[in-house]
């Protein structure tokens, strides 16, 4: 028993004998230039160097930390047990979970529709014109590249307080996103169905109806679907700004220390997201054509 633990593999106790043939063979493996090793060891003690600036500039504190895992479970104590304290405002938190879960539905819906044709100028197999092709791309990564809360920010000064402001900046934050997945899905799919309409006489624009779309429209209900489930978090994280659904008055609730009622909208936010991953898991697998439940 003993014998045969210590005996090798074949595979390994034939590359052991054929070492110095495969070292020659692949000496940039085994023995790297000098440069290679000087560059690789640069690399890494600028990316440590980096570190340490980082937590030194931001002021890291192991202490601080220690201190606050304390802080935290007082915090956490006083938030048991969850209660709204009244089924009035039960139904209050409620009403505002709908609303939020409405503003990620809309937000993703409206921002899918608007982003698809975007997706369409910025793939370069549809859209061959590299000015084009340029600009629907930097568009997409100006829009994409400002964070949902500074949209909500925004639009609240736009449109004022509520929902509607909540719904324009998950629209605004998800078109951008949704044109690049849109166009990657798009450069990404098949060119021999879009070439076999060709073949039979059907037009360019035939060829994307019939050939592109059946491709991707799987891909990109997955990705909306996806997108719905985490707006519903963003929802709540930009109703803090004002821009309506229940962030609202889970911020409010922190202000006025009410951290029972806070606990038990996390709760309600938590059941919400789980339900909602529960049903857009299986409409993916759907979609997709997988086989799992």
């Amino acid at each position: 028993m003993t014998a045969r633990a210590a005996s090798p593999h074949p595979v390994v106790a034939e590359a052991l004998a054929r070492r110095d043939e495969i070292a020659a063979r692949h000496r940039d493996v085994f023995h790297p230039p000098v440069r290679r090793r000087l560059v690789a060891a640069g690399t890494i003690l600028a990316l440590a160097a980096l570190l340490v600036f980082g937590l030194v500039a931001l002021e890291f504190s192991a202490a601080k930390i220690l201190f606050g895992f304390g802080r935290l479970a007082e915090f956490l104590w006083r938030m048991l047990p969850p209660s709204t304290g009244t089924w009035s405002k039960f139904f209050v938190y409620l009403h505002a979970l709908a609303e939020t879960v409405a503003i990620a539905f809309l937000g993703v819906m409206v921002a899918a529709i608007l982003a698809l044709p975007f997706g369409f100028l910025a793939a370069k197999n549809v859209i061959p014109n590299a000015v084009v092709h340029f600009l629907s791309r930097r568009f997409l990564d100006t829009i994409r590249g400002v964070d949902e809360l500074i949209w909500a920010l925004i639009w609240v000064s736009v449109v004022g307080l509520g929902p509607f402001a909540g719904v324009l900046a998950l629209v605004t934050a998800n078109f951008g996103v949704f044109g690049k997945l849109f166009s990657e899905a798009i450069e990404a799919a098949d060119r021999k169905a879009v070439e076999g309409v060709a073949s039979v006489g059907g037009s360019r624009l035939d060829g994307i109806r019939f050939g592109l779309l059946p491709q991707i429209l799987p891909v990109i209900g997955s990705q909306v679907l996806y997108y719905f489930e985490s707006n519903t978090r963003s929802a709540t994280i930009i109703g803090i700004v004002g821009a309506g659904g229940i962030g609202l008055h889970l911020a409010e609730q922190i202000r006025v220390f009410e951290y029972q009622h806070v606990s038990a909208l996390i709760l309600m936010i938590l059941a919400a997201v789980i339900a909602i991953d529960f049903v857009s898991t299986r409409l993916r697998f759907a979609l997709i054509g997988s086989g799992q439940r």
